[in-house]
């Protein structure tokens, strides 16, 4: 049995981790702007126009019921301007829901704690919802998600995705 999950505003000591909305596509674009964001990710920055009609699309949710699509964007609060995103695809499993997370900050907020703070967080308030496992797929050089996703609690599988590596963390219950 799998429950829906909607994305709900959450708040760390610094940051404020809100539900994604198109209205946020036009600082997004900006926030997301360095092409060396795409480094291990690949593509390139995606105009305003094309991530208003992605966050519309996210934003919508998954046309599969059974999955739950959870956005957020990252503010941070002392300076009220956007600087990341955070997200979670929930789907069920044999051994109850397993959510696939990731992040991403921007070029000139990064190295300040922000992805950690935002992903320790996002982990937190999964392991209050009927979540069993948090994975994460890192890129095997991509060290600073690394050491976000070591910091959320995750540690690494010999398990390969796409060329990147499987992070894991069961929730205990």
């Amino acid at each position: 049995m799998s429950t829906t999950l909607t994305a709900q505003a959450i708040s760390t000591r610094r940051l404020d981790l809100l539900p994604l909305r198109v209205e946020h596509a036009e600082e997004m674009a900006t926030v997301l702007s360095d092409p060396a964001l795409h480094t291990f990710i690949g593509g390139t920055p995606d105009s305003p126009q094309a991530l208003r009609s992605r966050y519309g699309r996210m934003s919508a949710g998954s046309p599969d019921p059974a999955v739950s699509w959870l956005n957020w964007v990252i503010r941070l609060r002392d300076t009220s301007c956007l600087t990341g995103m955070v997200q979670a695809t929930v789907s069920p499993s044999g051994h109850g829901s397993v959510a696939e997370i990731a992040w991403v900050v921007g070029t000139p907020w990064q190295g300040g704690g922000i992805a950690t703070e935002a992903a320790r967080e996002l982990v937190a308030w999964l392991s209050r919802q009927p979540v069993h496992t948090v994975i994460a797929h890192i890129h095997p050089e991509h060290r600073a998600s690394a050491a976000v996703a070591a910091a959320a609690g995750l540690t690494p599988t010999d398990e390969r995705h796409e060329g990147e590596i499987r992070w894991r963390r069961s929730i205990r219950r």
